[in-house]
């Protein structure tokens, strides 16, 4: 089947892990041998910074590839450069579904009736690559303008295969300033949860999960544990691993027994690993690779040792 939880499930099965690897790119912290040329520092514009994040994204997805099933590209990062960074974020979304990876777009879209069906068509390519302009398998999106606002983004996954994480608990530090604000006896990301549970219960086939997800940070342990419980047809994806604070032992609650139900985002803690120790004195600068690779299997033994997904390998 095309269905995002079935390719979901099917692409963690293979690798044997749920760790999920963030392309959040960042001029500032690319290898020196990229920004340099014979020890000259390049000319810094648009243009070629987007060029270079290119180059970049698409050397980390072809250490990660056979390790992870899935990349989270942070649009962001591409955006603030313009028309060059958009056609670099497509380039970089096309390059990790030729690897075969699902491809999480981190764009954090919503908005009302037409406008937010026109993101989604942008956006949501689902099973077939082709069927969306950025190309991407699932998008991360904002509920808090109505649950209306989020019904067009669930008609275009249902109909491309492709999934969604919508914003319920993020691993920020300031998230309970209005995440924790109570209505009607609750705090209102139990309320959002509630909604997400719902539109993921009709959409799903049975007891199983259902094409919209749910964001919610490992940096808060506990209310990780009460929304898995209150959401159980809603797939997870748990930032804040790792350079953010939040440990293994911290989002085991994400999980079924099987190791499913979960992916668990790390971006800086492997893609820059060659600036911290211990792979910033194992490697040479030029081997940046490398340290990737070790950054991303230190991060699959750990989830494979603390949380439910050592029950995958």
């Amino acid at each position: 089947m095309n269905d995002y939880p079935t390719r979901l499930r099917q692409a963690i099965q293979d690798k044997g892990t749920p760790a999920c690897v963030g392309l959040d790119p960042r001029w500032e912290h690319l290898p020196r041998g990229l920004t340099e040329d014979g020890g000259t520092p390049i000319t810094r514009s648009p243009a070629v910074e987007a060029m270079l994040y290119v180059d970049f994204c698409e050397r980390v997805i072809d250490v990660v590839a056979p390790l992870v099933p899935v990349v989270k590209p942070q649009a962001a990062f591409f955006e603030a450069l313009g028309p060059s960074g958009a056609a670099a974020l497509e380039a970089v979304i096309d390059h990790a579904r030729m690897a075969g990876l699902i491809v999480i777009c981190d764009a954090k879209r919503g908005d009302i009736g037409s406008t937010a069906e026109a993101y989604a068509c942008g956006y949501l390519a689902g099973a077939d690559p082709q069927a969306a302009a950025w190309g991407a398998d699932a998008l991360t999106v904002n509920p808090y303008l109505g649950v209306d606002t989020l019904q067009p983004f669930v008609d275009v996954a249902v109909e491309r295969g492709a999934g969604l994480y919508v914003l319920v608990r993020t691993s920020n530090p300031g998230a309970g300033t209005f995440q924790d604000r109570r209505c009607d006896g609750e705090p209102l990301y139990e309320t959002v949860a509630r909604a997400v549970e719902s539109l993921a219960a009709q959409t799903a086939a049975g007891d199983a999960f259902g094409p919209v997800g749910a964001v919610v940070g490992a940096t808060y342990p506990d209310e990780l544990a009460e929304l898995r419980a209150l959401m159980p047809h809603v797939p997870l994806l748990v930032p804040g691993y790792g350079s953010q604070g939040g440990t293994a032992a911290d989002v085991a609650a994400a999980f079924q027994p099987d190791g499913h139900g979960a992916v668990v985002n790390s971006s800086r803690g492997v893609i820059f690993a060659y600036e911290k120790e211990p792979y910033r004195s194992r490697y040479r600068p030029e081997d940046w690779e490398r340290a990737v690779e070790d950054a991303a299997r230190a991060m699959i033994g750990d989830l494979a040792e603390h949380t439910p997904a050592g029950s995958l390998r």
